[in-house]
């Protein structure tokens, strides 16, 4: 794996790594000097070549030169992620591969196909192998002009979370450490934590948390009615998330503005990046909404099941692959070695998410004992990338084949 050490990055989170040579460097179209460090990333689970380079610069892409004879190790795979560097899939078959790299082959995943689709298209024609980061969202998007001619070497591969950075054992955001074995205890000291933090009622109701970009795909008209209806359920709402487009923003704050003025003691929206909060609302909060009217895969509802909050889902991409309904989904889930582990909906109206969160909510209320047992299950559940490793190791070797 290739990484670029910039002068301004701290390189504490590396390990073991010695000097093993020096090549240059495309910079844009400029050639630049750098010099080639070995080690491990981590755990050790890791080998990467860093370019370190001695100066600051804005490129669009980066790519080491291979002078003929000075060939260090042979790059197995050359794995390019979504739009920003679908480039290098062509740069490097119509400028690299006579420098000693004729059995490299590339790997192509998008994340999603919502931008940069053009570029995506010719990434694709170019590569070995493409993925992106669920099966159904594989299927979703198989019809697009940029995928369809390129089925037969598509696949979806599920993403993982890292369970190092969200540990609700080691999560120092978080008042109390805890485990699927004392979950009640955790999660009780992180939702009077939390309510405390932004200015709700301290009381055994309901949460619902809802932490995510305010965009249309992230389906905000959804999320406006489930706060509502929380409300008018007896339950607490906290939101944290920002909109990228102001008119969103402001939307959101005017809506902010009413709640904390009429039921300040119910609904908090904090509008803006807070990512302590993010780890607080995850472990304080019964439930996860995610509406997302199209989700590639989603990390929002792998994190809430980490933290034992129950996810409501939209049944799209990733949420779908993931979230089995515990009213509908037992035979899905035991299909894929699973139990349920949460509440989904179809469509992408009100009446969808009321379904939903209806019956999330009085489960909360007239079910105590298996939601509490509900959520001690999720947190045994495997999200990591142990099992998506795999996926992609076997399918570089089949890469590796061509």
């Amino acid at each position: 794996m290739f990484l670029v050490l910039f002068p301004q990055i701290s390189n504490s989170s590396y390990n073991r790594m010695y000097l093993i040579g020096f090549l240059d460097v495309l910079v844009d179209s400029f050639r630049q000097a750098a010099y080639m460090a070995a080690g491990m990333m981590g755990r050790g689970l890791v080998s990467f070549v860093m370019l370190h380079l001695n100066f600051y610069f804005k490129a669009d892409f980066i790519l080491p030169i291979f002078t003929e004879g000075f060939i260090v190790f042979v790059i197995d795979i050359l794995h390019c992620h979504d739009w920003s560097s679908a480039p290098v899939s062509w740069l490097f078959k119509d400028y690299y591969m006579h420098y000693g790299l004729s059995k490299t082959r590339v790997v192509f995943t998008i994340h999603n196909l919502e931008f940069g689709a053009q570029l995506i298209g010719k990434a694709m024609a170019y590569s070995h192998k493409a993925t992106t980061v669920s099966p159904t969202y594989s299927k979703e998007v198989a019809g697009h002009p940029s995928i369809a001619p390129h089925l037969y070497k598509f696949h979806g591969i599920i993403n993982g979370i890292d369970q190092d950075i969200w540990d609700p054992f080691n999560d120092k955001f978080i008042p109390v450490s805890y485990t699927s074995e004392n979950v009640d205890e955790g999660k009780r000291a992180a939702k009077e934590a939390l309510q405390q933090r932004v200015g709700l009622k301290k009381a055994d109701l309901p949460l619902v948390g809802i932490i995510s970009r305010l965009t249309h795909q992230k389906g905000i008209h959804l999320i406006k009615h489930a706060i509502w209806r929380t409300i008018e359920r007896n339950g607490q709402v906290a939101l944290l998330g920002s909109a990228p487009d102001p008119r969103i923003q402001n939307d959101f704050v005017d809506l902010a503005n009413q709640l904390h003025s009429s039921h300040a003691d119910r609904a908090r929206l904090c509008l803006t990046y807070d990512e302590p909060l993010s780890h607080l609302i995850y472990a304080g909060a019964d439930f996860i909404l995610v509406p997302s009217i199209f989700e590639p895969c989603g990390l929002t509802q792998l994190t809430a099941m980490r933290y034992g909050s129950i996810p409501i889902v939209r049944k799209t991409g990733g949420l779908y692959d993931t979230v089995f309904d515990v009213d509908h989904d037992k035979e899905r889930a035991e299909a894929q070695g699973l139990e349920p582990n949460g509440f989904s909906f179809d469509g992408a109206d009100t009446a969808g998410v009321d379904y939903a969160l209806n019956r999330a909510i009085s489960a909360w209320y007239d079910a105590r004992e298996w939601f509490n047992s509900l959520r001690k299950k999720v947190m045994e559940q495997d999200w990591s990338w142990n099992r998506p490793a795999l996926d992609y190791m076997e399918l570089y070797h089949s890469a590796r084949k061509y």
